[in-house]
């Protein structure tokens, strides 16, 4: 979003400083050197839906860069991996009985269809699936799949935010029967390079490893920013960091204000990254329903963007108190390789080629019934002064096209 906003100012003749308190541009999106793969630190894909994407990259000439590929999607559950996403693999589907498949397909395929999630705003995502394809559905299909992910938050969930999510995906498609999902030709970090060098080419300046530290104000405006010890004047300035910081970070805007920053709760996540020697599954994505499996799922990324080795992402969601947030690397990979051999006992750990393990405090907001109205306004009573961040896209979720529409639209707002 930081990138999007930046490179919309410089072209709109705005003179741009971004600071990142990163090493590297790019955020959850920036890559790192897997033993010779580049490679994103969080996974991304990209939908036919993501419009946004699609005209940022033309605009900076590396559309042809898009590449689709014909995906699929999984549930492991009883000891098996069943395929799941399309009308032939819910029907013969072997936990569920008809009724509920007929209900859920259903629920589905109108989610697709939705205009709007207004309808359903002020229901959880368990009263909005049990009122669709029922509580044996909820029960079998999604109730680990949350506690995996929100533990204590998990009946707190919006209808709206899974819903969205059920349509992004749904809307990706080739066919009824086929998922259709894309990436970058050598991944994020070619839409990434592309926005530096054109904010750069624009005459933007892009100061890495300067963590913001406070923005200044005075006489009710904004007047710069402080990172890396140093200032930054400035006559405007977009925040796109955690909003859970905005207090510390702007000490002048008002109480009320930060409350209501402060009152936007957050889950962390600890995700893990491993090249192993053969694939587990064919599927893109596999959620697990197992109570002897402590993990939601896997992303096989090397069934989307081909990457030599096989390539999965093992994403462990959670709320930061939770003890098992305090665990070592190495316990989360000696389990996650645990649980993979459950789901495909061909695998060991002699397999395990290497491993990568990134940690975000900040990653899932956690979005409830009406969360739009829990927001502040993206524009501050500082004058000048701009903040979102990626509990804004709300009720999408987090994605790389919504942080270009986001970023864009912000530098757009700047007189």
């Amino acid at each position: 979003m930081g990138l999007a906003a930046a490179h919309r100012a410089a072209t709109l003749g705005h003179e741009v400083d971004l600071v990142e308190a990163g090493d590297r541009a790019g955020g959850m999106a920036a890559h790192f050197d897997f033993g010779g793969v580049s490679i994103e630190r969080f996974y991304h894909f990209v939908c036919k839906t993501d419009a946004p994407t699609f005209a940022l990259m033309e605009e900076l000439g590396i559309a042809d860069r898009m590449r689709w590929v014909g995906t699929s999607m999984g549930y492991f559950m009883g000891g098996k991996v069943h395929p799941w996403g399309d009308p032939i693999s819910l029907l013969t589907f072997p936990h569920l009985d008809l009724v509920s498949k007929i209900r859920t397909g259903l629920q589905m395929f109108w989610t697709t269809k939705r205009p709007t999630m207004d309808g359903i705003e002020n229901l959880t995502a368990r009263q909005w699936i049990e009122g669709g394809s029922g509580r044996t559905v909820y029960e079998r299909l999604w109730k680990r799949l949350m506690e995996l992910k929100f533990y204590e938050l998990a009946d707190e969930v919006s209808a709206s935010w899974i819903a969205t999510r059920v349509k992004r995906i749904g809307n990706s498609r080739r066919s009824i029967f086929q998922e259709e999902l894309g990436y970058v030709d050598g991944g994020s970090a070619t839409l990434v390079s592309a926005l530096v060098d054109a904010i750069g080419a624009k005459g933007g300046r892009i100061h890495l490893s300067t963590p913001a530290t406070r923005v200044e104000t005075a006489e009710g405006r904004v007047t710069g920013v402080t990172a890396g010890g140093r200032p930054f004047p400035a006559d405007a300035v977009i925040s796109t960091v955690p909003t859970p910081l905005v207090s510390r970070l702007v000490p002048d805007i008002p109480e009320d204000w930060k409350a209501r920053y402060d009152a936007i709760r957050n889950i962390g996540v600890v995700c893990l990254i491993l090249k192993l020697k053969q694939p587990v599954t064919k599927h893109f994505w596999v959620n697990i329903v197992d109570d002897q499996i402590p993990i939601p799922g896997i992303i096989e990324f090397s069934n989307l963007r081909p990457t030599g080795d096989t390539i999965v992402y093992v994403p462990y969601y959670m709320p930061v108190t939770q003890p098992k947030w305090g665990w070592s690397d190495e316990a989360f990979i000696t389990e996650a390789m645990a649980a993979i051999g459950r789901v495909n006992p061909a695998i060991g750990r002699d397999d395990l080629i290497d491993a990568k393990v990134g940690r975000l405090t900040h990653a899932q907001p956690v979005c409830e019934p009406n969360f739009r109205d829990k927001l502040p306004p993206i524009e501050t009573p500082i004058g000048g002064l701009q903040v979102a961040d990626t509990c804004y896209y709300y009720p999408e979720d987090r994605g790389v096209a919504e942080s270009i529409r986001f970023g864009r639209m912000m530098a757009e707002r700047v007189a």
